[in-house]
């Protein structure tokens, strides 16, 4: 079955990820992500944001690399938190501590526009609204989820678009 028959057949969820990485090849972790994102089953890359250049929020180490893609998708939540951490690994995440430097990391934003309260899923991501590294792609492609006063509260925090 071909992609576009399916996408017809079954209900699309969108679903807003971020990325980041502040170790290794930075641009080539997030271009490897976004392509891997890209080829999950029934799953279909609709938008990325441009690349953006942060300073660790709350976290030390060096700055971030960080963007926002826009999926759409069949695949439940937990499915694509199970997917996002096989990408992590595969780009040699490790989690030795809390907010440590991590060569890929994956959050998933927003799901719909459902409520998620696991204790290891946790949609809209629950640091999402004070995050400039985030809120700022995500306004670049989906500006209905990010309201003027969200953006400037986190206007202080240092980020600059590459792209």
């Amino acid at each position: 079955m071909k992609k576009s028959e399916w996408m017809s057949k079954r209900e699309l969820i969108n679903a807003y990820v971020g990325l980041g990485s502040n170790q290794g090849e930075l641009r080539l972790q997030l271009e490897a992500a976004i392509l891997s994102l890209s080829g999950l089953p029934d799953t279909m890359l609709v938008g990325q944001s441009s690349l953006y250049r942060s300073s660790p929020f709350q976290a030390d180490g060096p700055d971030y690399l960080n963007a926002v893609v826009h999926l759409q998708t069949r695949l439940n939540a937990c499915d694509l938190l199970h997917a996002f951490q096989d990408i992590e690994n595969c780009a040699g995440r490790e989690r030795p501590y809390i907010n440590a430097p991590r060569t890929l990391d994956i959050d998933l934003l927003l799901y719909g526009d459902g409520i998620i309260q696991s204790p290891w899923l946790q949609v809209p991501h629950p640091r999402l609204r004070d995050r400039a590294f985030v809120l700022l792609p995500l306004h670049e492609i989906a500006p209905q989820w990010v309201a003027e006063a969200e953006l400037l509260k986190v206007k202080d925090q240092a980020i600059c678009r590459l792209e």
